[in-house]
């Protein structure tokens, strides 16, 4: 299959013009799990889950499509809806919106940075699998033993920490890089999966917060 390198300005137009399409088809799945019966997001959570694992081997040996992006984001917004309806109750309406703006904010600020400078972030690579593995752990072991609220706090920050740096590394490589046309859904798949995780994580730190002031 041939494939064909865009220039930089295009790729990140391009890249871009997705992400924001798949965030708007999030927002409308966010919509519609309101009306979808709580057993059912437990079934979507798990074809979530399966989607992802599946868009990683199908990438190793052909592209996968907007479409299927368009489709996982469509779910993914729809399990979100009682995560993001659970810190409503907690934190209330108006602090859930300041945690989108924050997280809006630092996405744009990192990308910014990303796409502008001359440096290449690509040795954050390996210090990112590292973090990521180490916040997944962190994530079990709290299932089964409570955390302190300086643990919660600690856990907080690294997973904010670990996303913008994500952010940084994958919108830093596709500008110096570059990427195929054909790899450009991939691509949007993996911000749209960052930003969401840096989302939960502001969310999380939020809450951890506003409990550690009662």
């Amino acid at each position: 299959m041939q494939t064909y390198t865009l220039t930089r300005n295009s790729l990140l137009a391009k890249v871009f013009s997705g992400l924001f399409m798949s965030l708007a088809v999030a927002l409308v799945g966010f919509y519609a799990g309101s009306y979808v019966p709580r057993p059912l997001l437990g079934i979507l959570s798990i074809v979530e889950l399966v989607m992802i694992v599946a868009a990683m081997f199908i990438q190793r040996r052909r592209r996968i499509g907007l479409g299927f992006v368009l489709a996982f984001t469509f779910i993914s917004g729809m399990t979100l809806y009682p995560v993001i309806a659970h810190y409503i109750s907690v934190l209330g309406a108006a602090m859930v919106m300041e945690a989108v703006g924050v997280t809006a904010g630092a996405f744009l600020i990192a990308s910014i940075l990303a796409a502008r400078t001359s440096l290449d972030f690509s040795f954050l690579g390996g210090f990112l699998m590292v973090g990521l593995l180490s916040i997944l752990l962190m994530g079990l072991v709290s299932l089964f033993i409570g955390f302190s609220t300086l643990m919660q706090l600690v856990y907080s920050l690294l997973g904010v920490a670990i996303f913008v740096g994500y952010i940084l590394f994958d919108v830093n490589r596709i500008a110096h890089n570059g990427v195929s046309v054909e790899q450009v859904p991939w691509v949007v798949l993996s911000l749209y999966l960052d930003i969401i995780n840096l989302l939960l994580f502001v969310l999380r730190l939020f809450g951890v917060l506003q409990n550690s002031r009662r």
